[in-house]
C-alpha cells in the first residue's frame, strides 16, 4: 500500500505540475514579480522615513537638553556670582545629569544616522534593480508575445495547431467515410451485375439478361417493321386493284358486231 500510495501521489503531482505549466504565463509571472518587488521597495522606502522621523526627534531633544544644560551652567555662574556655592554646585550637578542624557542620545542619534544612511543606500540600489527588473521584464514580455504570435502563425500555415489538427482529423474522417460508402456502392453493384444479389425492385439486371432483352427487343423492332411493310405492300396492290376497276367501269363496253348471216340456198 506504501508503494501505491507514493506512485499516486507522483502521479498527482506530475499531473499537476503539467496543469500548473499549461496554465502559467510568463508575463502574469513576470508582472506578479515585478509588483512584488515594488511592494518590498516601498517597504524599504517607509523604513528609511521611520529612521529619519526617529533621528528628527532626538535631534529635537538633543536641542532641548543642550538648551537646558547652557541655561544651567548660566544659573550656577550667577549663584556662584552672588555667593551662593550650594546653588550653583546644584546646578552644576543637574547639567552634568543632562550631559550624560546628552551623550546618551547623541550616541542614539549616530546610530539611527548610520542605520538612516545604510536604509537609503539600500533603497537607492534596490531601485535600480527594480529598475533594471522592470526593463528585462518588458523585453521578456515582448519577446514571449513575438515568439507566441510567430508560434500561432507557423502553425496555423503548417496545420499542427489544435485548432488546424481538429479541422484536419474532419476532413480526414469525412474522406475516409466518403471513401467507404464509394467502396461499399461498386461491391453491391458488381455483386447485382454478376447475380450474386438478387434486387428486390426487379429492375437491376445483369449483363446477360441486359443482352437477352436487347435482343429481343432488336427482334420484336424487327417483326413489327416487317409487318408494317407487308401492310404497305398489300394496301398497294388493293388500290391498284381499286383502281383498274374503276377505269373498266367507267369504258363503254364494246358494241356488239352483227354476225354474218348466210342465206340458205
Amino acid at each position: 500500500m506504501s508503494g501505491v500510495m507514493k506512485r499516486m501521489g507522483m502521479i498527482f503531482r506530475a499531473k499537476a505540475n503539467k496543469a500548473l505549466d499549461r496554465a502559467e504565463d510568463p508575463r502574469e509571472t513576470l508582472d506578479y514579480s515585478y509588483q512584488k518587488q515594488l511592494e518590498l521597495l516601498q517597504k524599504v522606502r517607509r523604513g528609511v522615513a521611520d529612521v529619519a522621523t526617529s533621528r528628527k526627534r532626538l535631534e529635537l531633544q538633543l536641542n532641548q537638553l543642550q538648551s537646558q544644560s547652557s541655561k544651567l551652567e548660566d544659573q550656577g555662574r550667577k549663584a556662584l556670582a552672588l555667593g551662593r556655592e550650594d546653588l550653583a554646585r546644584e546646578a552644576l550637578s543637574r547639567r552634568s545629569a543632562l550631559q550624560q542624557q546628552v551623550t546618551d542620545l547623541e550616541t542614539q542619534h549616530a546610530t539611527l544616522q548610520g542605520e538612516e544612511e545604510k536604509l537609503t543606500l539600500a533603497a537607492q540600489r534596490l531601485q535600480a534593480k527594480v529598475d533594471a527588473f522592470r526593463t528585462k521584464k518588458e523585453t521578456i514580455k515582448a519577446t514571449y508575445t513575438a515568439a507566441q504570435a510567430q508560434t500561432r502563425i507557423g502553425e496555423a500555415f503548417s496545420g499542427i495547431s489544435e485548432e488546424m489538427g481538429d479541422v484536419g482529423l474532419a476532413i480526414q474522417r469525412a474522406e475516409d467515410k466518403t471513401a467507404q460508402l464509394q467502396a461499399r456502392a461498386g461491391a453491391i453493384d458488381e455483386l447485382l451485375a454478376s447475380g450474386a444479389l438478387d434486387d428486390p425492385s426487379g429492375m437491376r439486371k445483369d449483363d446477360i439478361q441486359a443482352e437477352l432483352d436487347r435482343l429481343s427487343g432488336g427482334t420484336d423492332v424487327e417483326l413489327e417493321l416487317q409487318r408494317m411493310k407487308a401492310e404497305l405492300a398489300g394496301g398497294s396492290t388493293a388500290g391498284q386493284q381499286a383502281i383498274e376497276g374503276a377505269d373498266r367501269t367507267e369504258r363503254p363496253a364494246p358494241a356488239p358486231q352483227d354476225t354474218p348471216r348466210f342465206d340458205k340456198q
